[in-house]
């Protein structure tokens, strides 16, 4: 009877180790700040990771090779009073690409505007109905975003759960005395990254996602000219969003997270191809113009 109940208790926490979703790197640098106990810090990262690495975040179990590779990055600039700090949060998601070594950049961007309260040795707990805690609705909401973009590169439309979930968290938080939740507190904030992500009218730049990664990319290491022509094909999902609108959040994170690999893709395409992707990619993203001249000057033989 003893050796039964230990294998269900091995078989049972096999089983809860295996369903959390991420594999979340997380730093906290603390380098502007001074005078201050640095060991504060070093629990902040701790409970951060905890919180990103052992919540389930969806109703999905994944194995520890399917959980989704990320980077959590906090930079404390300020610290406020004994528990409230302001700084920076920069968030990277990369995304493994079937029959590859490569890990493709999916989300590359930087919250510039943070601040929360935390009390060491303090438990972090998420209010589902509220904002009662600023650093987890904001973990959480990042959290729900990464989501959202990972499974829109699997399937057509697949993050829209996350993409709601996380609308919810910025609906809930119009009140908040933090910044960076409402409309009229810039155009690069976590309410429009969120609301051009949920948004009808940019729906081509998810039907983006899912065919630059799972068409495009996830083919290219057996069928390369299959692949780059999908991945060129869907990039006139971008430039229709960029015409509809050119000064939206959406560009700005796919060109942030791609341009080095569109360089990469394009380097090797033929002369029709590579022109037809530079017409888009200089119209979309000018200022990484001169980046892009690279795929012109690599020679096919």
């Amino acid at each position: 009877m003893i050796r039964i109940f230990f294998l269900l208790s091995l078989l049972l926490l096999s089983k809860v180790g295996f369903s959390q979703e991420f594999r979340c790197n997380v730093s906290v640098s603390s380098s502007r700040v001074e005078g201050t106990n640095k060991q504060v810090f070093e629990s902040m990262r701790t409970d951060i990771y905890e919180f990103m690495n052992n919540r389930k975040w969806s109703d999905n179990v994944f194995t520890t090779d399917e959980r989704i590779e990320c980077t959590v990055f906090i930079q404390i600039t300020q610290q406020l009073s004994s528990d409230e700090f302001s700084g920076t949060l920069q968030v990277q998601l990369n995304r493994p690409i079937f029959n590859s070594s490569y890990n493709s950049p999916l989300l590359n961007i930087k919250d510039n505007d943070i601040q929360f309260r935390y009390v060491e040795f303090q438990p972090m707990e998420f209010d589902e109905t509220g904002n009662s805690n600023p650093l987890t609705n904001l973990l959480a909401y990042y959290a729900n975003v990464i989501l959202g973009f990972d499974y829109d590169s699997y399937s057509p439309l697949g993050g829209t759960p996350y993409f709601q979930k996380a609308r919810d968290i910025v609906n809930r938080s119009q009140n908040a005395r933090e910044k960076g939740w409402r409309a009229f507190e810039g155009n690069f904030n976590r309410f429009w990254l969120i609301e051009n992500m949920t948004n009808k009218a940019y729906g081509p730049f998810r039907e983006l996602l899912y065919r630059y990664h799972r068409l495009g990319l996830d083919v290219l290491s057996e069928k390369p000219d299959l692949g780059r022509s999908e991945i060129a094909d869907a990039l006139k999902n971008i430039e229709r969003v960029y015409r509809s609108k050119p000064d939206t959040y959406v560009n700005r994170l796919f060109f942030d997270a791609k341009s080095d690999e569109l360089v990469n893709v394009f380097s090797k395409g033929s002369t029709d191809e590579k022109g037809r992707v530079m017409t888009i990619l200089t119209e979309c993203d000018p200022s990484n113009s001169g980046k892009y001249q690279k795929i012109l000057e690599q020679k096919i033989f």
